[in-house]
């Protein structure tokens, strides 16, 4: 494609972004406007935003890296996508979540489940812990980002950093929740439309149909490199081998970690608070299942069968092709799709970010600024009267940890680190606020101890476990290493890769139900 005509595609998104960026500057008056969009979204929006902020550049390149190496059977993390991701969250968790959330006047997950419980201490841990965590996630998705602009634009990895950053943050500081709704939505559209045309052009470029292509892909099995195969792997077609290295992976951290944890992760539930009613929110079911369907449904799927394209072409599988895990993706659209589509990839891998960046940022800018600065202004009406702009200094603050973290992490890793982070930080969530989340929901003999008791045991289980047992984070962290000499503490058996939420989100299950009966309910009807 012609430099001029990609950079006029590039200017005309950018101003786009801008415009509605602008436009939500224009509409927020108040905290209520910049927190949850005033309460009054419209449910296509909202959807669209909500799948938006729900796959970003993990979904696209993360995992799409991983189904590479992996093979198909991340699929069954599409269906949790869209099953547990879409329509138990809109009707077993939305709809309680709006009505409950209108009658304790919530505008963030963490006031939300504060305000239930009666509880400043849970509402100020809530909060920390996104503010602790998300930043890694953030990061995270803010590299695929980055790594798409590179590919695309051949800049180098410090400067895409830089620019990436800097686009988003304009925005999400001054539209607030309408900006970033505004915006998720455009970005969604690019999203749906880019994946619609990518699943054709990979089978355009391998020159089968469907069932070809997969048995083809299938008959690939013997191409599986020695050392994938000693860890479980047995084809881009086929689950890995039952209780192996890599079953445990792909299940417990991949599949189960961000089915479950999407549940419980704060960016998305706020968005149930941001429509009027439940009518309007059962409104979007039907939107956010079709998008996840198609987009997620279409990279991972596409991901596996870059095994067989770059086999025909070059005689060497994905892993082969390119080091890291996380450059698979990109650099397979730019080898398969027309030149011009590339720069639309480059958009769609941009939306993708940006949707769930802004997100983030938002999220962690509420539970600075909104929260925590909150329960300290307490009933001060000066200090109360600086929320608002308490939030969007909280936004800066979350930017710099989140761009200085991508900026350590680098380009130069051969490990799927997009997607680990999302599974990590997916299965905190999991593990420390969902038991309180769905009990406050369901169960009226919940107290605010059971669910304090509850939080904690989540994220200090998740933690100890992650450094000290679980293979791959406590390898890369080395404080085990340092400690006691040796990665992990259990070297036997596979207990080392199977990911924490498998039995920190039990135990903090099993606390708040404990807890809950030996203790006072002092918690606010959920009726």
């Amino acid at each position: 494609m012609d430099n001029f005509v990609m950079y006029l595609i590039v200017m005309v998104y950018f101003l786009a972004l801008a415009f509605l960026g602008y436009l939500g500057y224009k509409k927020t008056n108040d905290s209520k406007d910049f927190l949850i969009g005033g309460g009054e979204m419209n449910p296509i929006v909202m959807a669209l935003s909500y799948g938006a902020t729900f796959i970003s550049a993990s979904a696209i390149v993360g995992f799409g890296g991983v189904a590479a190496t992996f093979g198909m059977g991340i699929q069954w993390l599409m269906f949790l996508n869209m099953f547990v991701g879409v329509v138990v969250a809109f009707i077993i968790f939305g709809r309680p979540t709006r009505r409950l959330g209108v009658k304790l006047k919530s505008s963030t997950f963490a006031q939300f489940l504060g305000s239930f419980y009666n509880s400043d201490k849970i509402r100020v841990f809530v909060a920390a812990v996104i503010f602790i965590f998300m930043p890694l996630y953030a990061a995270a998705v803010l590299r695929g980002g980055v790594f798409c602009m590179q590919e695309v634009f051949g800049i180098d990895f410090d400067l895409a950093l830089l620019v990436f950053t800097i686009i988003v943050a304009s925005y999400v500081i001054a539209g607030g929740m309408k900006g970033v709704m505004y915006t998720d939505a455009l970005q969604a559209v690019i999203m749906f439309v880019c994946m619609a045309f990518i699943l054709f052009g990979v089978y355009k470029a391998l020159g089968m149909g469907f069932s070809e292509a997969n048995q083809a892909l299938e008959a690939m099995k013997d191409k599986v490199p020695e050392k994938l195969a000693a860890v479980g792997h047995q084809g881009w077609t086929a689950m890995p081998r039952w209780g192996s290295q890599q079953w445990y992976t792909l299940v417990t951290s991949f599949i189960m970690g961000v089915g479950i944890g999407c549940l419980a992760q704060p960016q998305l539930v706020v968005r149930f608070l941001t429509v009027s009613s439940t009518k309007k929110l059962n409104q979007g079911v039907v939107v956010g299942c079709v998008f996840l369907l198609v987009t997620v449904g279409v990279i991972y799927h596409v991901g596996a069968l870059s095994n067989l394209y770059f086999f025909q072409n070059d005689g060497k599988i994905s892993v082969a092709m390119v080091e890291a895990t996380d450059k698979i993706i990109p650099y397979f659209i730019d080898r398969v799709m027309p030149s011009w589509f590339v720069t639309i990839f480059m958009l769609c891998i941009l939306s993708a970010s940006m949707s769930t960046l802004s997100a983030q940022f938002h999220t962690m800018a509420a539970a600075a600024g909104a929260d925590i600065y909150g329960v300290f202004a307490g009933n001060d009406e000066a200090k109360r009267n600086k929320t608002t702009l308490m939030i969007r200094l909280g936004v800066l603050v979350s930017i710099l940890i989140s761009f200085i973290i991508c900026f350590v992490l680098g380009e130069k890793s051969d490990s799927p680190i997009i997607a680990i982070s999302t599974s990590l930080f997916m299965g905190i969530c999991a593990s420390s606020f969902l038991p309180a989340y769905f009990c406050a929901l369901y169960w009226k003999k919940v107290t605010k101890q059971g669910a304090y008791a509850s939080m904690w045991v989540g994220v200090v289980v998740t933690i100890l476990l992650l450094l000290f047992i679980h293979a791959k984070e406590a390898t890369a962290l080395g404080v085990c290493k340092s400690l006691f000499g040796t990665d992990v503490l259990i070297t036997d058996g596979m207990m080392r890769f199977i990911d924490p939420i498998m039995f920190a989100f039990p135990l903090s299950c099993i606390t708040i139900v404990v807890v809950s009966l030996m203790t006072k309910n002092k918690a606010v009807d959920a009726k």
